[in-house]
């Protein structure tokens, strides 16, 4: 989990896609990744991680789904108005990008929200991402209309795509 997400934070991209440097997360302690392994693990109900494997064993790609609650607040603190999957971490390495790979793993963490009872599955993507937008958008989700400032900077925006929960 710590090489995947140490590659994803030296895409040219990951200024637009992540809030932590590849600083950052180097810096950290091997406790933090087997924290964070665990609390999106099997046994976690709040969150998982998604993991797509190549033939040779490498990561080829991952996804996390956050379930968020109806009534609290989101992580740049905007209300909840509904329980719902939020999708965060999306990354595929570059030689597994165009495949379908990412609806995969999108389709996975939406069927684990749904299984939760979630009523959508949403997830923010840098308003300058042309790429990732494109890759939501074949997967299925679509613009809600709704920005949030970026937290490290607020002159830029992230834009929320969602999911409806198929009936």
């Amino acid at each position: 989990m710590k090489r995947l997400r140490l590659d994803a934070l030296r895409d040219p991209m990951a200024g637009l896609a992540f809030l932590e440097t590849y600083e950052e997360a180097v810096a950290r302690a091997d406790a933090f990744w087997q924290d964070r392994a665990e609390g999106s693990g099997e046994g976690s109900a709040a969150a998982r991680q998604f993991v797509a494997e190549a033939p040779d064993g490498v990561w080829a790609g991952s996804v996390t789904v956050l379930i968020e609650e109806a009534g609290t607040k989101d992580w740049a603190g905007m209300p909840v108005e509904r329980r719902q999957g939020h999708v965060v971490g999306v990354y595929v390495r570059p030689e597994h990008r165009g495949n379908g790979l990412i609806k995969a793993l999108l389709d996975a963490g939406a069927a684990w929200a749904w299984e939760r009872g979630a009523e959508r599955v949403r997830l923010l993507v840098h308003e300058k991402n042309a790429r990732a937008q494109g890759a939501y958008r074949k997967a299925g989700f679509v613009p809600s209309g709704v920005t949030v400032p970026l937290g490290k900077d607020e002159e830029q925006d992230e834009l929320e795509f969602v999911l409806g929960r198929p009936y």
